[in-house]
């Protein structure tokens, strides 16, 4: 098994990135800490730390949109964890599947 005291070295609250496991997209960017890692490994659904309200959150708890965690992988510098997720239903709070969809720059394919 994997110690987890090794993700926890730098910082108390790490990036956790959510990946469609189905097809690669990028679903949201979460904080978690330690209780929300192994309450993630215990349920196998996604747990985090909301920063802004200061308390452990489970995705879905009142959406009914869970992210079914199926694999769960670190960065090489272990300071950063990729859950791989069946979601169920849109991930992000306004609805959309995706909470990135809001455009800032894109290079145009067209141009020489």
């Amino acid at each position: 098994m994997f110690d987890l005291d090794r993700l926890f070295q730098k910082s108390d609250l790490i990036p956790v990135i959510i990946q469609d496991r189905a097809d690669g997209a990028v679903l949201m960017l979460g904080f978690t800490n330690r209780e929300a890692v192994e309450l993630t490994l215990q349920t196998k659904t996604a747990w985090f730390w909301s920063r802004s309200r200061q308390k452990l959150w489970n995705k879905g708890e009142s959406s009914g949109h869970f992210l079914h965690v199926r694999k769960m992988v670190t960065d090489c510098d272990t300071d950063t964890l990729l859950y791989l997720c069946d979601p169920v239903g849109p991930t992000c709070h306004t609805g959309a599947r995706s909470c990135f969809f809001n455009p800032i720059w894109e290079e145009d394919s067209d141009a020489e």
